[in-house]
C-alpha cells in the first residue's frame, strides 16, 4: 500500500488496486485558499493511467460550510470529467451540506448560448399570452364564484354579514366625505376659473355655469370621486385581505368551513357599490358650490343668478347619466381590490405589489368604462 500526504486536508493512497483520496479536517471558508492550492497541485490527470476505481472518502471531514462544500463539489466534478470510475463515501452531515451547495450554486455553463433575437421575442410574446389567458381565467372564476355567492345570499339571507356590510359602508362612505368634499370643492373652483378665463374672450362668461353643470354632472363628479375612492378604499381592501392571506387567516376560515366570499368579499363589494353613487351625488353638489363661489368672486354673479342659469342649462338626463355610472365604478373598484388581495403571496413585498396593481388597474378600468359609456350615450343620443 502506498500512502502520500497531499496536505493537511487530503491524503492519497493505493489500496487493493484502487486509488483512495481521503478528505479530513475542516473544510471551511477560512481554509479555502489552502484547499484550492491542494486541489490545483494534485496531478489528477495521472490517475487515468492507474488501474482500479477511484474512491473519495469524505467521512473524516470534521467541519464543513458552504465554501468547503463548493470545493468538494469541484473536486468530485474534476475527477468525473477524467472519465474515471468514482466511488464517493461521505457522512450524512457532509452530504447535507454538499446537496445544499449544489442547490444554491449549481453548475453554470462556461459560455452562455443565446437563442436568436426573434426567437426570444416570440418566446416573450408567448409567455405574455399565456399569462393573460391564465389571468382572464382566474378573473372569470373569481367573478363566477362572486355572483354564485351573491345569489345564495338572496336565497339564504342569514349567510350575509350585515354587521360587516354596515361597518364597511361607514368606512368607505361616511369617512370618505371629508376628502371628497375638499377635492370636489377645489375642482369646482378650478373649472369655473378656467371657464371664465376662456369664455371671456367671446363675452360669454355666463355660459361657464352651463359648462360646469353639464361637465360636473355627466363626467367630472363621478369620475373624480371614483379615482379618489380607488386610491383610498380600493387599496385598503387589497392591503387588508392581503395581510389576512399572508397571515394564513383566509386559509383558517376555509379550514373552519367558512367561505371568504361571505365574510370578506361580499360585504366590501356591496358596501362600495352602494356608497359610491351617494359620494358622487355629494361630489356634484360640492363642485357646483365651488363653481358658484368662483363665479361670485370673479364676476359678481349672485347665487340666485347662478342657480337660475344652472337650472336652465341642465336636465334630469344629465344628472342620471352620471349616476348610472357610479354603481359600476364602485363595483369595479371593490372587485379589483378584493381580487388583488386574494392573489397576495406569503411575503410583505407581495402586499405592496398587489396594492399598487389594484389602484392602477381600478383607475384604468374606470376610464375605459367611462369611455364606453360616453360612446354608448352618444350612440343613443342621450
Amino acid at each position: 500500500m502506498t500512502v502520500s500526504k497531499i496536505a493537511s486536508f487530503m491524503t492519497y493512497s493505493e489500496l487493493n488496486k484502487n486509488q483512495v483520496i481521503r478528505l479530513q479536517g475542516s473544510w471551511i471558508v477560512r481554509n479555502l485558499a489552502v484547499l484550492k492550492d491542494s486541489l490545483d497541485s494534485f496531478p489528477f490527470h495521472k490517475l487515468k493511467d492507474l488501474p482500479g476505481c477511484l474512491v473519495i472518502d469524505a467521512r473524516k471531514i470534521d467541519d464543513i460550510d458552504m465554501g468547503g462544500s463548493v470545493a468538494l463539489s469541484d473536486l468530485i466534478q474534476q475527477v468525473k470529467e477524467l472519465g474515471l470510475s468514482v466511488k464517493i463515501e461521505m457522512s450524512d452531515y457532509v452530504k447535507e451540506h454538499l446537496t445544499l451547495s449544489e442547490k444554491f450554486v449549481g453548475n453554470l455553463p462556461e459560455k452562455s448560448i443565446q437563442s436568436p433575437l426573434y426567437l426570444r421575442k416570440l418566446e416573450s410574446i408567448g409567455q405574455q399570452t399565456i399569462e393573460i389567458k391564465n389571468l382572464n381565467l382566474h378573473i372569470l372564476s373569481f367573478l363566477g364564484e362572486f355572483f354564485t355567492r351573491l345569489v345564495q345570499v338572496f336565497i339564504v339571507p342569514k349567510n350575509f354579514r350585515f354587521r360587516s356590510f354596515f361597518k364597511h359602508l361607514d368606512v368607505v362612505g361616511l369617512k370618505a366625505i371629508p376628502i371628497v368634499t375638499l377635492i370636489s370643492l377645489l375642482i369646482g373652483i378650478v373649472l369655473a376659473y378656467q371657464g371664465i378665463t376662456q369664455l371671456s374672450r367671446f363675452g360669454a362668461q355666463i355660459y361657464t355655469v352651463n359648462l360646469l353643470g353639464l361637465g360636473i354632472l355627466r363626467e367630472v363628479g363621478v369620475l373624480l370621486t371614483s379615482i379618489v375612492i380607488a386610491g383610498r378604499s380600493g387599496s385598503a381592501f387589497t392591503a387588508e385581505i392581503g395581510m389576512m392571506v399572508m397571515n394564513e387567516e383566509v386559509n383558517a376560515l376555509k379550514v373552519m368551513g367558512l367561505s371568504p366570499f361571505y365574510l370578506l368579499i361580499l360585504p366590501r363589494v356591496l358596501a362600495l357599490t352602494v356608497a359610491l353613487p351617494l359620494l358622487a351625488f355629494w361630489s356634484d353638489i360640492i363642485a357646483l358650490i365651488g363653481g358658484a363661489i368662483m363665479m361670485n368672486w370673479l364676476m359678481d354673479t349672485s347665487f340666485v343668478q347662478y342657480k337660475n342659469q344652472l337650472l336652465g342649462a341642465i336636465t334630469p338626463t344629465a344628472f342620471w347619466v352620471g349616476m348610472v355610472k357610479a354603481p359600476f365604478f364602485g363595483f369595479i373598484i371593490s372587485f379589483v381590490g378584493c381580487f388583488e388581495g386574494m392573489k397576495v403571496k406569503a411575503t410583505s413585498e407581495s402586499v405592496g405589489i398587489h396594492t399598487t396593481k389594484s389602484v392602477v388597474e381600478s383607475i384604468f378600468l374606470i376610464i375605459v368604462l367611462d369611455a364606453f359609456f360616453s360612446i354608448l350615450f352618444a350612440y343613443l343620443g342621450i
